[in-house]
């Protein structure tokens, strides 16, 4: 089990039982990245007052045992039970911090007695919700994973509610040491499908990608340690070509860049990479891929001498510009 305060003070048995109500929350679809180890912490304990935890989950009550704590009484409890010394005057943190994720997700209920009280109503008080209790004390026996599937069905999950996740088809590609990856739909990434597809196993023999850009995950796949082997040069997703291939028995690193509506192969490129990459310990080759012939008049007249283009229509062929050397370092 992970340890989320590594740094924590409190006892041992303490931070177990904070550490197990994190794992719990996260399980159920509790967003818990990016927040500080002290967020985390009193959302642990809210959780753990509310659900009336000190030492056994099987101990957890709920809604349906009538247990509803007003937010002076979560505090109360804090400090009874964790050590803690909070303010009774911070009981609206509790509402607007500590139990906010854990309301929004229905897993605690807020008014459960009372629903249609006022926010500053006295009778508000923060229950389990049955279901929720139910699965938490299952938490450490074999039948957990089992419980917590069931309780997944048909519920949504609000770090995937709150990341607005779409159900966007992929498009899969298969890196040539057999990798599998997906990459998010349109023209471009199409074209790079190609390129790993069908313009390495023609032109690349026996390439490893190294480096594939996706639209949506800027970094999609990236051989860090390779990279820095052969001494390339280290720039942001924006600056880098679109695919990087090495060929090791040639010692070819290939810069590819996919276009579809701008950044081929210029002479401007060319230079640009040629110094960025002025250390690398392969010799580089430049190539320029399009979707389509039509795709590829749009840019001729910047393409610069001395590169290859690819059409993915016509995969078969290449397009040669100039230069003593076909499909070459310079």
């Amino acid at each position: 089990m992970k340890d989320y305060f590594p740094h924590s003070k409190k006892p041992e048995s303490t931070r177990n039982l904070l550490n197990q109500a994190v794992t719990i929350l996260n399980a159920v679809g509790i967003p818990i990245a990016g927040l500080t180890p002290r967020r985390l912490e009193k959302m642990a304990m809210s959780f753990l007052a509310v659900a009336a935890v000190t030492e056994s989950w099987q101990s957890a009550q709920g809604l349906d045992n009538g247990r509803a704590l007003k937010s002076r009484d979560i505090i109360e409890f804090i400090n009874q039970h964790f050590g803690e010394n909070i303010s009774s005057g911070s009981y609206d943190d509790i509402r607007r911090k500590d139990l906010k994720l854990l309301v929004l997700a229905d897993l605690v209920i807020n008014s459960g007695l009372n629903p249609e009280a006022a926010t500053n109503n006295p009778t508000r008080g923060y229950s389990l919700d049955i279901g929720f209790k139910r699965l938490i004390r299952t938490f450490g026996h074999a039948e957990w994973t089992s419980e917590l599937a069931a309780f997944r069905v048909n519920r949504s999950l609000l770090a995937e509610t709150l990341a607005r996740k779409r159900n966007i088809p992929k498009l899969p590609v298969g890196l040539p040491d057999g990798t599998s990856l997906e990459l998010s739909p349109g023209s471009h990434n199409e074209l790079q499908k190609q390129i790993i597809e069908e313009f390495l196993p023609r032109f690349g023999k026996g390439c490893e990608v190294l480096y594939l850009g996706d639209t949506t995950n800027k970094i999609l796949y990236l051989n860090k340690q390779e990279l820095e082997r052969l001494k390339f040069f280290r720039l942001s997703h924006e600056e880098l070509p679109d695919i990087i291939a090495y060929n090791r028995d040639l010692h070819w690193l290939y810069l590819i860049e996919a276009v579809h509506s701008n950044g081929p192969m210029s002479e401007t490129r060319v230079l640009e990479l040629k110094k960025a990459a002025q250390s690398c310990l392969a010799k580089l080759v430049f190539v320029t891929a399009f979707l389509t012939k039509k795709e590829f008049r749009k840019w001729v007249v910047e393409i610069a001498w001395e590169t290859e283009v690819w059409v993915a229509e016509t995969p078969d062929h290449l397009i040669h510009f100039d230069g003593d050397k076909y499909l070459s370092p310079y």
